[in-house]
């Protein structure tokens, strides 16, 4: 092997000197690349490893357009209403402007609304640089009105809430008096009036009640999760005065009838004589024809014969038929708590206070007594204390059922009534059983 090298050697040095350096290259090359790392265990030392999972987020959740807006909108804030309140007095305090309020008013709920508003209503407004921006309305405890202001102009919608509606009943014997019985019985104020301007037409609330007079009503109250949120309607009553008997249902046109259709609510005369003319209107402003003195006229007067017969208006209690100087012979009707009717200067007088007449029944007869010039009746027509010119007053109206609607309301009502007895009849029997 010795002697193989040396010839080796000996070879190279007779080579040509270019030769030998390109060679002596070529060597010192190959011993390099040897020595350097294979290409994958490069790639290992300057790779960096990948985590076990990844962890950054697939998708990012920006916050919608519509989260933004009412980010940066105005907040609400509410205003009561006060005594003496308008809208216009409302947008005043508020900062709003009259052009404002006059563009709601030509929406159509809004124009209805707006002008009802009532003491202690709480309205909510969206005001943003003096703008609206929105309008909050609540008109009963499931009804919102909404309204909302676009590039457009003003819009509205109404926001109703469901309602759990429950049925309630309750029933007394009056001892001393209807309101403190009612009372006893859980009734609120508002069902004791209510149920008072039910019977009210048939039944004289100061006048007519006795001891051992008894009523029964059922009625509804509404929930909203669970909460009382109002009272509801009557849905059916029964009064029973001095062993009469009333009753009460309500209809689906919302009014109340008698178990056979006749309305609760009575009619009344518009003029309570048949007369040759009237000589004298109503004027809060007339010259007394004897005195001479301005003092208001409160009546018609209706000239007739001497003997004419005068009319009940409608049905009622005569709460006073008696004589002064003055009125001459008169009588006085009243129809359930609104109304009362006066009939003065009469010839003769036919009933006693006391006395329940009906609609047409003749109470008197025209004559000229009392401070008067010449024949005639002079008629008053109150409403709620206050006098109304008779002839032009807006008069209840009396529709009685008839037909499919009589039909109708009498399928409907027998299953109220139905519950009233069975209730009753319950009461009845729990008394039976533990007297008192």
């Amino acid at each position: 092997m010795l002697e193989t090298l040396l010839a080796s050697t000996n070879q190279l040095r007779q080579l040509p000197i270019r030769h030998r350096i390109a060679m002596m290259v070529t060597l010192a090359l190959m011993v390099l690349m040897m020595a350097l790392p294979s290409p994958n265990s490069l790639a290992a030392q300057f790779t960096p490893p990948l985590p076990v999972k990844l962890r950054l987020p697939l998708t990012v959740n920006l916050p919608s357009l519509s989260e933004t807006d009412s980010e940066q909108q105005a907040p609400w804030q509410q205003f009561t209403v006060e005594n003496g309140d308008s809208m216009a007095l409302l947008f005043k305090r508020a900062g709003l402007s009259p052009q404002t309020l006059h563009q709601l008013t030509q929406l159509p709920q809004a124009g209805k609304a707006l002008k009802n508003i009532k003491p202690k209503q709480v309205l909510e407004l969206q005001i943003e640089d003096g703008q609206l921006l929105g309008l909050r309305y609540p008109q009963s405890a499931s009804d919102t009105l909404v309204i909302s202001r676009s590039d457009s102009g003003f819009s509205e919608q109404l926001e109703q809430l469901t309602l759990q509606t429950r049925q309630h009943y309750a029933s007394a014997t009056i001892t001393s008096n209807f309101w403190n019985a009612a009372v006893d019985a859980g009734l609120t104020a508002n069902t004791i009036m209510e149920l008072a301007a039910l019977f009210g037409w048939d039944i004289d609330f100061a006048l007519d009640l006795r001891a051992g007079d008894h009523f029964a009503v059922l009625w509804q109250e509404h929930y909203l999760d669970g909460q009382h949120v109002d009272q509801g309607h009557i849905l059916a009553a029964e009064f029973v005065n001095q062993g009469e008997v009333f009753r009460a249902i309500r209809h689906q046109d919302g009014n109340y009838y008698g178990d056979q259709g006749r309305a609760m609510k009575k009619a009344f005369l518009r003029a309570p004589v048949q007369f040759n003319y009237i000589s004298s209107n109503f004027n809060p402003r007339r010259l007394h024809p004897v005195t001479g003195r301005v003092r208001p006229h409160n009546g018609a007067d209706y000239v007739a014969p001497v003997g004419t017969p005068i009319m009940a208006a409608g049905d009622g209690t005569v709460v006073s038929s008696s004589y002064n100087q003055y009125n001459g012979n008169y009588v006085f009707i009243k129809h359930s708590n609104t109304y009362v009717t006066k009939y003065l200067h009469l010839k003769k007088r036919l009933v006693n206070k006391g006395q329940r007449v009906k609609q047409g029944q003749t109470i008197g007869t025209l004559g000229a007594t009392g401070r008067v010039t010449g024949a005639h009746l002079h008629y008053e027509f109150l409403v709620n204390g206050v006098h109304r010119n008779p002839r032009t007053v807006k008069l209840p109206q009396s529709r009685s059922l008839s037909g499919q609607e009589k039909q109708t309301f009498l399928a409907n009502s027998k299953p109220l009534l139905a519950q009233i007895a069975h209730r009753q009849s319950i009461l009845l029997a729990r008394q039976e059983t533990n007297p008192l």
